[in-house]
């Protein structure tokens, strides 16, 4: 095994797995996030990926906008710099295949930011780009195993935009949606079908880009 990413959804595993990574989906389950990653580095993994959607944090961050963070910082305010010429690399990649990316850092969050309030909130504290789920684990473990580490994700809900309830907690623990309670959210608010339905077009956006990324085969390289 030579790199190996970790993911919220199987999606994106699949997607993370056309382009050479070893995969897993974690559900965006913080405790499992961090098991996942130890196993994979204890197989053999030189370095670790961080791999799939985000919300944006940044105002006019669109769907399907790359993101190639810097750095990582965790809501406790620790940051993790990425490995640099692994970086310059990759972002050499996508640029030779007309992919553009953005840059800043990424915040790794203890819960989905659900709301544009939350958003803003956190945005105005880190200065952060996009939020995820595992990026702060996948960046931690990377550290604890003295591995290097890299952010790569797609933009699926903008930041002037609240998330339906149905899909905040819309994940089972293999990264599949949780129909079940994703369902019985919606028949209890029905009003969120239209929200649901916008926020599936924004995640096939961002789900594309991240393809269009791992088309060009950006990780053909080692750390």
């Amino acid at each position: 095994m030579s790199l190996a990413a970790i993911t919220g959804l199987r999606a994106e595993a699949r997607i993370a797995t056309r382009g050479g990574l070893a995969a897993q989906a974690t559900g965006g389950v913080a405790a499992q996030t961090t098991a996942v990653a130890d196993l994979l580095l204890a197989q053999g993994a030189e370095a670790l990926v961080s791999f799939g959607i985000a919300g944006a944090l940044a105002p006019g961050l669109a769907p399907g906008t790359l993101i190639l963070p810097c750095a990582v910082i965790a809501e406790d305010g620790s940051r993790y710099a990425v490995d640099e010429a692994w970086h310059a690399r990759i972002e050499d990649a996508l640029a030779a295949a007309a992919l553009r990316v953005e840059t800043g850092d990424i915040l790794g969050a203890k819960e989905a930011a659900s709301s544009r309030a939350r958003k803003a909130a956190l945005f105005a504290k880190t200065g952060a780009l996009a939020v995820d789920l595992e990026s702060h684990l996948v960046a931690h473990a990377a550290a604890r195993a003295g591995k290097p580490f890299l952010v790569l994700r797609a933009i699926a809900d903008p930041a002037m935009r609240d998330l339906p309830q149905a899909a905040v907690n819309g994940l089972d623990e293999t990264g599949a949606p949780a129909l079940g309670r994703i369902l019985k959210s919606v028949t209890r608010h029905p009003a969120q079908i239209a929200a649901l339905l916008r926020l599936a077009g924004d995640t096939r956006r961002a789900l594309f880009a991240l393809r269009s990324a791992i088309a060009c085969r950006p990780f053909a390289q080692r750390a």
